[in-house]
Order: C-alpha cells, then structure tokens, then sequence
C-alpha cells in the first residue's frame, strides 16, 4: 500500500485491512482541491453563502453531521471547510459515471447500507483517533425535507467523544450544471454550519435504545437550522430535547 503511486485512482480504504494514514492522500486531496476552485465551483455549482465557518475547530477532531438536499452537497463541504474533511459516502458513488473518481482520490469511505459496515465503522473511527474530521449525512439519502436517521454519526460520536457540528444545507438541488443554464439564475447552494454539540459523558458508551434517541435530538438540531419546509418529519420543534446532548 505504501509504494502505490501518489495519484493513483484506487482507494487505500478499500481494502478489508486497510487503516488510515492521512499522508497517503495528500497530493491527491491538493489536486481534488484545485481542480474545485478552478472548475467545480466556477463552471458547474453556484454557491450563494456559506455561515459559521468559525464553528469548525481548528484542530482535533469532528464529526460534521448534514442534511441531504442535492447530488453535490458533500463536495460543497469539501471545497468550503477551512480544513479536510474525510466524507462517507454509499459505495454506489465510486460507480458513477466521470465523478466516481473523486471519492476514490479524495479518499471517500465507502459505506455498505445493507445493515453494519464494521469496516466503515472502523475506519471512521480511525480517522476521529487521528484527529480529522468526518462529514456524514445521517439520513442516507437525499430528499427534499428531513428524514428518519440511520444511526451512524450519534455511535461515532458516542464511542469516540468528537463533537457534532451540525450542517444545514439549502438550494443545492439541481446542481452540477453548466452557468447559461436556467438553474444558475436561480438561488444558489447556502451552507450554514452551526454550533458544535456533544453526546454527554453519561451516553458515551450508549447502547441501541439510547443511539436512537441521540439520533433524533441531533436531527432536531439540523431542524431548527432549516425553514420550515425543510424540517420534515421534525417539523414539531417543540418535541425537541437535550437530554442526552449538550452544546459547546
């Protein structure tokens, strides 16, 4: 693994006994970087606004946690966090057509969404040891309103102590497209990154029943970062709690 080339398209993740080492992704995550701010977010996504980039720590690691709006809205973080953030991402997506190669040279950790992905698990968790920062969209899907979560990011954050820097996402549906199309007169993708929060150290080993609660009051954060026509299944703000979350 350590003599593959530099820009090599294969993922060092990929393999079942793989561990992550962030130098192995250097040079390709600086040519992912340029090949955004140069092509991906002059000629194919309008991004109108990006709040609370302060919220990011500047070293240590996190978990950013966002709703899924539209095919581009993990590479939008990508391009915008003032620091590398590893995603995880359906295995699907190494599949598709020309933007495939991205996850696999920006290093992406592909997640198996039929049930556990222990190695997915385990290789997120590595990154959180080594002080980096992971990008997960809980839901699993995209869709235009919040959806019921899977339980992923809350375990994560439970087993590993990182903080959740919940992320809302908006406009970024219809995107990419080339700028004379009608979708760039339109409002472009805003990105608002909140307040961190943390599980509290009494659920830091949390157990199934107590990951789903988790995973809701994390949801009704997101929510209350989103207008109303976003929120979804957590429109009712006033089920909101905190009980087993706390702010930073």
């Amino acid at each position: 693994m350590n003599n593959m080339p530099l820009l090599s398209l294969k993922n060092p993740l990929d393999h079942p006994a793989a561990h992550y080492v962030h130098s192995e992704f250097a040079a390709r995550r600086r040519l992912c970087r340029f090949l955004l701010r140069t092509i991906g977010f002059t000629v194919l996504v309008n991004l109108d606004r990006v709040e609370g980039l302060e919220n990011i720590p500047a070293e240590g690691p996190a978990i950013l946690m966002m709703n899924h709006i539209g095919f581009v809205d993990p590479i939008i973080l990508v391009h915008v966090a003032p620091r590398e953030i590893v995603p995880l991402a359906k295995v699907e997506a190494y599949d598709y057509p020309v933007v495939g190669i991205f996850p696999r040279l920006w290093g992406v950790i592909p997640v198996q969404r039929d049930g556990v992905d222990r190695h997915a698990v385990q290789m997120a968790l590595e990154v959180l040891r080594a002080g980096e920062i992971l990008l997960v969209a809980p839901e699993g899907t995209r869709g235009p309103a919040l959806q019921p979560p899977r339980e992923g990011a809350v375990y994560l954050a439970s087993r590993s102590g990182a903080p959740i820097i919940p992320v809302a996402v908006e406009n970024s549906d219809g995107f990419p497209t080339h700028p004379f199309s009608r979708r760039w007169r339109e409002p472009g993708a805003k990105i608002t990154i909140g307040r961190p929060f943390r599980v509290r150290p009494a659920y830091r080993r949390a157990r199934s029943e107590q990951l789903t609660q988790l995973a809701e009051e994390a949801m009704y954060v997101i929510a209350e970062m989103l207008p109303s026509e976003r929120r979804g299944v957590y429109a009712d703000l006033s089920k909101a709690t905190q009980e087993m979350i706390e702010k930073l």
